[in-house]
């Protein structure tokens, strides 16, 4: 009796314990977990909350679909793409930089080709597409149709008629005590005395080395007109060469009544100028016996997604959530940055803004920034000295010459 208890007792014992391992069960509990996603988010200081404002709204999207584990790291975007190629594997799954880096990190296996391109291409800007594009594919997604420079001025000190001409503002300025500024410690903002001129540099085919003509000796406008410009503009009372935060400080303290920057700091001056804020493209100066329109370089932010993301479904979803429509409007009221998603750049709020209007009014006069890194220093260098009003009295084409030969170094 108690065998016959315990054989029945076995089997149903053994049957238990087959039906519990039943192995299309098992499979069906593992499909069911939820994975666990790890993402590394780099952007400027200035963004933190932005961002993670955007990160948790993404959070909360896919809430239950994934495990999500998002942190916002600060990375400033000039220097993103040295950061990022110095270790790849260990680098940010998402990271804001500018359109600048875009060839570099391209060429450095840092970033693969957006999949549906042609949808991402369709809600922007075509400027703002083009800067995220390397031989006809697209790279990254656009943030931001805002990286460039135009106008600030004082209305209380300057009329709109003014600002049409660097003679003007100056004038105006000198008249009142105070100081047109601009950085010309920056080639970046050096580029508008030559990019109008005929003179030419950009980057060579080998995408590393420039080309360069800024010295040449003939023609309507040489090098030397525009050195002599640059000069003739330090020796005015009412310039000052500074930095965008000097600028900015200028601002606040009074000293400044016009100055030569970009949509970022337009929240902080209009917190002090108030209704008296004004804001329109670049204007001409004086060279060669005519008024030359002052050019610009032109840029876009962009987010790239690491190529060696160990989510990259995950991390190519953020960046389309981080520069989708919403998100750009909210960049917008938050930071006052420029969108490169068509809708939003159409949008009422943004023609309302006097320094995104005058960033659209100086695009005609921009050129997308494609230099290599030989540009800097020697433009850095050559305009300190005019802005110092050449105190070693070198001869002015010998240093336009050297300027020439050291953006073209090989």
């Amino acid at each position: 009796m108690k065998k016959t208890i315990c054989g029945l007792l076995l089997g149903m014992l053994c049957t238990a314990v087959l039906t519990g391992c039943d192995p299309k069960e098992e499979a069906d509990a593992e499909d069911t977990e939820i994975q666990k996603v790890e993402l590394v988010v780099w952007g400027s200081e200035e963004d933190t909350e932005l961002m993670n404002q955007i990160i948790e709204s993404f959070q909360e999207k896919y809430q239950g679909e994934a495990d999500f584990q998002i942190s916002f790291e600060v990375q400033g975007e000039s220097q993103c793409k040295d950061a990022l190629i110095g270790g790849l594997e260990d680098g940010a799954d998402v990271f804001t930089f500018a359109d600048d880096q875009l060839n570099a990190l391209a060429a450095a296996g840092a970033l693969d080709p957006i999949e549906n391109a042609d949808e991402i291409k369709s809600r922007n800007l075509s400027s703002a597409v083009e800067a995220a594009t390397v031989n006809n594919q697209l790279y990254a997604y656009p943030l931001t149709a805002d990286n460039g420079y135009f106008l600030y001025y004082n209305k209380q000190y300057i009329t709109e008629e003014q600002v049409q001409t660097l003679d003007g503002i100056l004038e105006a300025a000198a008249a009142s005590g105070k100081l047109f500024t601009m950085d010309w410690s920056s080639a970046w903002y050096v580029y508008s005395f030559f990019g109008n001129t005929g003179l030419k540099v950009g980057i060579n085919d080998d995408g590393i080395t420039n080309y360069c003509t800024w010295n040449q000796a003939d023609g309507e406008i040489r090098g030397v007109d525009v050195a002599q410009a640059m000069l003739s503009i330090a020796g005015n009372p009412g310039f000052k060469s500074c930095t965008d935060e000097e600028f900015l400080d200028g601002v606040k303290d009074g000293s400044v009544a016009a100055g030569v920057s970009g949509v970022w700091n337009s929240v902080e001056i209009e917190k002090v100028w108030g209704d008296n804020t004004g804001a329109s493209k670049l204007p001409t100066y004086s060279c060669s016996g005519s008024q030359v329109q002052m050019a610009s370089f032109s840029g876009c932010k962009l987010i790239g997604v690491n190529a060696y993301s160990k989510h990259p479904e995950w991390a190519s979803r953020l960046a389309e959530w981080i520069t989708d429509e919403e998100n750009q409007r909210l960049r917008f009221e938050m930071r006052g940055q420029g969108p490169s998603n068509i809708t939003v750049a159409d949008s009422e709020e943004i023609g309302q803004s006097p320094a995104i209007a005058a960033l659209l009014e100086q695009s005609e006069f921009s050129q997308i920034q494609r230099i290599g890194g030989k540009f800097w220093d020697p433009v850095s260098k050559f305009a300190g000295s005019m802005a110092a009003g050449n105190p070693s009295g070198q001869d002015l084409q010998e240093q336009l010459d050297e300027m020439a030969e050291g953006i073209s170094a090989r």
